[in-house]
């Protein structure tokens, strides 16, 4: 790699990590740790009224728990919305103010997008109509034809999406007042100078729109990897709205059957006896993380 490695663990503080959330952490501590970069850990607390009192410190404690050392300071969301408002000015250009409500928008959407969220028909593109006023901040792809995303993920190939299609004009700043995910995510990336994202699957059509803000604000592309997520019995996403159950390990022998069953759902080969200890697990499943790569490699 030409550039020094710097992935980061990014987890929402809306409840305590849960054995999907883990999967993450795990892939993109093990992915630094191979490299011999840097993993940086950042709280997304921009939706503060999602935000639980503790969860963050809780999510923190569990990882240094589970021997996952993160380096450099902590960042915070919540306390970085001056980036977020200096980035929004720069491609200003390329933005528009929204005065379409909820239901307006769900009755005119001209589809849904691989993530559930309405694709935004663009009534308000050419000026707010008479009367309104402005409910959100919205980014303008680009046309037709000139709005082609298209990028390889270590481990899902090739991935493309046309934005106006799949995606519409989407949301950079809510009705409520709060910095959405997309531009958030991608200001952060793009000041901590991250080379590497890995991450939930659940992820993956987000990262076109994400690559759009990128371009818009003259900023290189990182790599990506989408593991697998977590499902329950019913097939559904492993979530705080599904019911998923909060991580724990109480000792160390709780602590290293946690990250065995990790390690286990992500398809890590532990060579050697069964570890004794959370060092001896992190020892093994860092090799095993290079093996895995070396195999998916192989495979595309």
């Amino acid at each position: 790699m030409s550039n020094p490695y710097i992935g980061r663990f990014a987890p929402s503080p809306s409840g305590p990590l849960h054995a999907g959330s883990l999967v993450a952490a795990m892939a993109s501590y093990l992915d630094a740790r191979w490299h011999r970069g840097t993993w940086l850990i950042r709280i997304e607390d921009i939706d503060e009224g999602r935000s639980v009192p503790g969860a963050a410190e809780g999510i923190l404690q569990l990882l240094a728990a589970l021997g996952m050392a993160h380096d450099g300071e902590i960042v915070w969301q919540s306390r970085r919305k001056h980036l977020y408002e200096a980035a929004a000015a720069r491609i200003g250009h390329d933005t528009y103010p929204c005065g379409c409500n909820r239901r307006e928008i769900a009755d005119s959407r001209i589809g849904v997008a691989p993530d559930g969220s309405a694709i935004y028909p663009g009534t308000c593109r050419h000026g707010l109509g008479p009367g309104r006023t402005m409910r959100s901040l919205r980014v303008r792809v680009p046309v037709a034809g000139e709005d082609t995303i298209t990028f390889v993920d270590r481990f899902a190939g090739s991935v493309t999406q046309h934005l106006a299609r799949d995606a519409g004009d989407f949301v950079l700043k809510r009705a409520d007042g709060f910095w959405a995910y997309q531009l958030a995510v991608v200001v952060d990336d793009i000041e901590q100078g991250v080379t590497d994202i890995v991450r939930g699957a659940d992820l993956l059509d987000s990262t076109p729109r994400q690559i759009h803000l990128q371009r818009l604000l003259g900023a290189p592309t990182p790599r990506y990897l989408h593991v697998p997520v977590v499902r329950n019995s019913n097939g559904e996403k492993l979530s705080k709205q599904t019911g998923a159950l909060a991580v724990t390990a109480g000792d160390a022998p709780a602590a290293i059957s946690v990250l065995m069953e990790t390690a286990a759902f992500l398809g890590l080969v532990l060579d050697g006896p069964a570890p004794d200890s959370i060092e001896a697990f992190w020892r093994a499943a860092i090799p095993a993380w290079g093996q895995l790569l070396a195999e998916r490699a192989a495979e595309s």
